[in-house]
């Protein structure tokens, strides 16, 4: 049992599925419920796994990650089975430093590499984070800490009309926040696999050029697309059926006969 996999279905999706995986990265805050519905728009023959972070959903009991090294330490562990056959990485925003950070490590440890490592609403690892900076000044307050995430589809409605429910989702974000400026500490190479990079067109958080600087992040081919919406597209239609393109041109399934 993989106790970071979120799917319930987990096992049938692995036992039944194809050989192609591709492993989902949610962002700060937020939990694996983000990549509800890729499976149907990703496209067929890639089993679409989420991994839920402690600190939320079903591990909401468990102290979040704010350890860096902790964090791809157990991730390998725990997820290092599933990666014996063809498989990407998608993060999100804090998910996109989770997945570069675990890909360098995997590489690293002499593990099978992805194939291909997307990443989206992300200022490229070099770079600095203009929104890690603020909400790293001494005396933030609840307030501010929802201010500096108010975009046109950050904070969902439902959350802001219930207080009580944003404020408990405070402390799993500033850990998490937290764990962002520790994977971005790290002085890291660039990846031998691929990268993909996008970016929200409207996103007022992270600039069109923050992204396209992964260019830098990899050795081999880069590939840089814009997607309708603000910070948080990865809740949009559009960007799964482009990570399926994406998947279909990296990691091609085999022909039959």
């Amino acid at each position: 049992m993989h106790r970071y996999l979120a799917t319930r279905h987990t096992a049938d999706a692995l036992s039944a599925g194809p050989a192609r995986r591709l492993l989902c990265f949610h962002h700060a805050g937020a939990g694996a419920m983000t990549f509800a519905g890729w499976s149907r728009r990703v496209g067929a023959g890639v089993t679409v796994l989420p991994v839920r972070l402690p600190g939320r959903e079903s591990l909401l009991r468990e102290p979040p990650f704010t350890d860096a090294d902790r964090l791809v330490e157990e991730l390998t562990e725990d997820l290092g089975p599933l990666l014996d056959v063809p498989y990407a990485f998608y993060g999100h925003s804090l998910g996109a430093l989770v997945a570069h950070r675990l890909a360098l490590h995997l590489v690293a440890a002499g593990r099978r590499p992805p194939e291909v490592v997307l990443v989206g609403a992300c200022p490229a690892p070099h770079l600095p984070s203009r929104l890690l900076e603020a909400a790293a000044l001494p005396g933030v307050t609840d307030e501010e800490l929802v201010g500096l995430l108010a975009d046109d589809d950050s904070v969902p409605e439902l959350l802001l009309g219930r207080p009580e429910w944003l404020r408990a989702t405070l402390p799993t974000l500033r850990a998490d926040l937290r764990l962002a400026r520790g994977l971005r500490s790290a002085r890291t190479g660039p990846l031998p696999c691929p990268l993909w990079a996008f970016a929200g067109r409207d996103d007022r958080m992270v600039g069109v050029s923050e992204v396209r600087a992964w260019e830098r992040c990899t050795s081999s081919r880069f590939h840089f697309r814009t997607m309708p919406g603000a910070h948080f597209f990865v809740r949009g239609r559009e960007l799964p059926l482009a990570v399926g393109a994406a998947l279909h041109a990296e990691m091609p399934l085999p022909q039959v006969g």
